[in-house]
């Protein structure tokens, strides 16, 4: 993959080519939902390698230890996203699906509660640490995520995401952290 930070001009075909292979699946999973499927992105190695390099790029010689990507499609770009920038890559995933010891973190969701944990041993204190995922919606598992990290003793040098639902207002949630987004919508 390429280690070169985009211009704007191509910054802006990079957006048209990650848009143009994002579908609207209307009513899923639920009646008035519209849901974006990035399926067709993940299966156009031009598409997938031009999002992991966007989403990589103001991180680029920033020292990043680690990368944690959420469950689940932040596993998906978080991995190469750790790779372009040569450094670990952590799961944060939903409660209960580690095997070893983790630290949790709760947040709300609409109706009730969840919660995300890591590995007690994934973040070692001190990393700087860049948190990578597909969508940033109400930014509940945003914010569960941050500040994980700064429960493991990480500094969080960023919020790198794919795309933004800015009507659902998720950035208010992590006013400490500036998330990178490749596309709003």
């Amino acid at each position: 993959m390429s280690h070169e930070t985009t211009t704007g001009a191509e910054r802006s075909a990079v957006t048209e080519q990650l848009l143009a292979r994002i579908r609207d699946i209307p009513d899923y999973p639920g009646p008035g939902i519209l849901f974006k499927d990035i399926t067709p992105l993940l299966n156009d190695a031009s598409a997938l390698r031009s999002g992991v390099e966007a989403l990589a790029d103001p991180y680029r010689g920033q020292g990043v230890d680690h990368v944690v990507g959420l469950e689940a499609r932040g596993f998906i770009l978080g991995a190469p996203v750790a790779l372009e920038l040569g450094a670990g890559f952590v799961p944060a995933r939903k409660a209960g699906k580690l095997p070893a010891a983790t630290i949790e973190q709760s947040y709300d969701l609409e109706y009730g509660t969840a919660a995300v944990e890591i590995h007690s041993d994934a973040i070692v204190p001190g990393s700087r640490v860049l948190i990578v995922d597909d969508v940033l919606a109400t930014g509940g598992t945003g914010r569960a995520a941050v500040d994980l990290v700064h429960r493991a003793g990480g500094t969080v040098v960023g919020f790198s995401v794919l795309m933004e639902l800015g009507a659902l207002r998720g950035r208010e949630k992590m006013p400490d952290v500036e998330p990178h987004v490749l596309l709003s919508v």
